[in-house]
């Protein structure tokens, strides 16, 4: 089935993508700054630091050439606005959310052939305003479509996947959200999603689907919704 790389394979959906392409008889290569003990093979890397991916994919395309699956998954979190959170950790934030996957990709591009996948585990926060999380996930979703564009000619498939609320241990989610902890999913049924949409050579998801509208209300009507959120939008 090829090498399937995946990044923030320690846990989370990483993990559970980590099992599922076992699963599915590729040979797994996890990329974290931990241990990845679902990967077959694990490299220490930090995506938020050029020659930490650099490094890392020199010694997996030094062993795997080709590249089957390129999943960037690493992120970190950041609850608040723009005025609430500390100036490092917005750098942070930025760096691994948005400018991870772009070194990712560069650093393994010329492993990528006709055929591959690039899969980029975006969020829903990059659909909405709703502060320095949701802004390097917005960068991630623009750069994330527009590679889509960019491999399109050479054969290289590129799928956005933009979960909700998911548990995770960097992102606990239930008790957080009153009501609407009955819509947190679980790292397997998002990974198992993942794997269904690359079978279907889908380009964009959202999981669970119906978030798709919320998307598109705050694009066609964001001063609306800056409204329903007590803000004021700005051109």
């Amino acid at each position: 089935m090829g090498v399937a790389v995946v990044t923030g394979a320690s846990s989370g959906i990483g993990a559970a993508l980590c099992q599922e392409l076992h699963k599915q008889g590729h040979l797994v290569v996890g990329l974290s700054r931990r241990e990845a003990p679902d990967a077959d093979e694990h490299e220490v890397c930090d995506v938020s630091d050029r020659a930490s991916v650099a490094a890392a994919a020199n010694r997996v395309l030094t062993r795997h050439p080709q590249i089957a699956i390129l999943i960037n998954n690493a992120g970190i979190p950041a609850r608040g606005g723009f005025s609430d959170i500390d100036e490092d950790r917005i750098e942070a934030v930025t760096a691994t959310n948005y400018l991870g996957s772009v070194w990712v990709f560069r650093a393994f591009e010329s492993g990528l052939v006709r055929g591959s996948y690039v899969v980029n585990i975006v969020s829903v926060a990059g659909t909405v305003a709703a502060g320095p999380y949701s802004a390097a996930k917005h960068a991630q979703l623009a750069f994330s479509r527009s590679l889509a564009v960019e491999l399109a000619p050479r054969g290289v498939g590129v799928l956005t996947v933009n979960p909700g609320y998911v548990e995770t241990d960097g992102f606990p989610q239930r008790g957080r959200h009153g009501i609407f902890d009955r819509i947190v999913v679980d790292p397997p049924l998002v990974a198992t999603q993942i794997i269904e949409g690359m079978a279907k050579d889908k380009r964009e998801m959202f999981i669970p689907g119906w978030y798709r509208p919320a998307a598109w209300f705050q694009a066609l009507a964001p001063a609306t919704v800056a409204r329903l959120r007590g803000r004021r939008a700005r051109p």
